[in-house]
This record gives C-alpha cells, structure tokens and sequence, in this order.
C-alpha cells in the first residue's frame, strides 16, 4: 500500500516552477548585490553603500558593505543556478534579517514598507527548504542530487543564527 522513497517524486511543473523562483529571486539578489560592490545598476558604490552600513550602526561600515555585496552576489548566483542551494539560501536568509532588523517592521506596504524584502526573503526560504528541483547544478552533482530536509534546516538555522549575530553587533 505505501511505498518509501529516498527522492520525493516531483513533476516536471513542480520543477519548472522551482526554476523560475530560483532565478527571478537569485538574479534580485545578484543585482543588489552588484550595486553594493561595483555601483553597477544605479547603485552607491562600496564607499558609499559602507558609510550607509556605517550610518545604519554596523562596525567598520566598508567591510560590512563587502560581506553584504558577496553574500547577495555569491548566494544570489548559487540560487539561480541550484549550486550548493542550501548555503545559498543560508547566506540570503541572513542578509534579509540585517535588512529587516535596518528597515524595521513598522510598515508592509511601500512607501517605507518591507514587502519586497519579505517577498524575496520568502522566495529564499522557500527554495532553501525543497530543494533547487531537478533543472538545477545540484541535480546533476551525485552528492547533492537528493533533497536532504536535515541540510535544509541546518542551512535555515546557519542563515538565522548568521543574521542574528550580525545583528547583534550593530550599535
């Protein structure tokens, strides 16, 4: 009557679907994260997008700035593509609580609202807990091809802890 199995079965929607939330919300990431670093994108810069941290409360704004540009670039990318999904949807997951944490809960709806940064957070979150699906580099990578919900919670927890402690550090 029941059957057990090691990969969940998906269908081919499932996995289309999947695609297309990895890369809206992994290319978001990368295109915020190239306006931090290079000022690509009508972005401020690093020196600028720095003495932003530096305002915002966070110790050496600059390297703060580096650490933010690489995480949504890097987590960004590894979205898109499904590599090393879990960890990069971990480092998404901490960015948006430091993002959250600056821009505070006050409002969902713009014009100082959070809706886009819960949107992109959920989309984050969501493919860190199913897995990047079948048309992704973890599919094809023998270690990484089956969804492991252990490692999508421990990349959930990683990303929460991470953003919290940066939190943490702010003044």
């Amino acid at each position: 009557m029941f059957t057990t199995a090691t990969t969940p079965r998906t269908t081919v929607t499932h996995d289309v679907g999947l695609l297309v939330l990895r890369i809206v919300v992994g290319l978001a990431m990368v295109g915020h994260g190239t306006q931090k670093l290079f000022g690509w994108f009508g972005g401020p810069g690093l020196s600028a997008t720095g003495k932003g941290f530096t305002l915002a409360g966070y110790p050496a704004g600059d390297a703060m700035a580096v650490i933010a540009g690489v995480s949504e670039c890097l987590g960004g990318l590894g979205l898109a593509l499904g590599l090393l999904t879990p960890l990069a949807g971990a480092a998404l997951i901490g960015v948006f609580i430091n993002v959250l944490d600056v821009r505070g809960l006050n409002a969902f709806f713009p014009p100082k609202g959070v809706e886009l940064e819960v949107l992109l957070l959920a989309g984050a979150l969501t493919v860190t807990l199913t897995g990047p699906g079948r048309f992704s580099v973890d599919h094809f990578l023998p270690v990484l091809r089956e969804s492991r919900p252990r490692y999508s919670v421990l990349a959930v927890a990683l990303g929460v802890v991470a953003g919290f402690i940066v939190v943490l550090i702010r003044d």
